[in-house]
């Protein structure tokens, strides 16, 4: 019996009336990233990084050559302020991870490109990521990890596309 379930007899206890179904995949996917966490930000740390400035030199990196985007494409794809970009822009430009230039197409914007260095540590801090959370999943066979996998991207893109502002679809 994990946490969740020991939560669970006890409200079916005291409110046998309720229905705790939520809890049993909700809570566990909220338990679960909190047991995850600092194994995460440990490995970005060895990396000189937190969790949010790895974020931004990841999405650069997966978004392909040049590995440069637009503030706005950035934090819309990180679901950040802009002020929260601005901030870790800035510890990252102080890194030599990114550099801010002037756009080619429109002068008045600006873009975030990623430098040399932010790429190869993008890399390498992934890697590791990958590597570490691999560890996690062990226990699961690769079918079961392939069910899972699939269950959470339909309950995802479901809360996704109800979480959807209109005009965004």
């Amino acid at each position: 019996m994990d946490h969740v379930e020991r939560v669970r007899a006890q409200w079916a206890r005291e409110l046998p009336d309720l229905d705790t179904t939520p809890t049993a995949i909700l809570g566990r996917a909220y338990r679960l990233s909190n047991l995850v966490r600092p194994s995460i930000e440990e490995t970005f740390a060895g990396f000189g990084l937190d969790r949010g400035e790895f974020d931004v030199i990841s999405t650069l990196r997966r978004s392909g050559p040049p590995y440069r985007l637009t503030p706005t494409a950035l934090y819309r794809s990180l679901m950040i302020t802009s002020g929260g970009l601005t901030h870790r822009l800035g510890r990252l430009e102080k890194a030599g991870l990114v550099r801010r230039e002037r756009s080619a197409k429109d002068g008045r914007s600006l873009l975030v490109v990623l430098t040399e260095l932010g790429f190869q540590r993008a890399e390498e801090a992934l890697r590791a990521d990958m590597a570490s959370e691999a560890r996690f999943l062990e226990s699961l066979s690769p079918s079961k990890r392939a069910a899972l996998a699939e269950l959470l991207k339909e309950l995802l893109a479901a809360l996704e596309s109800d979480a959807m502002p209109e005009g965004e679809a």
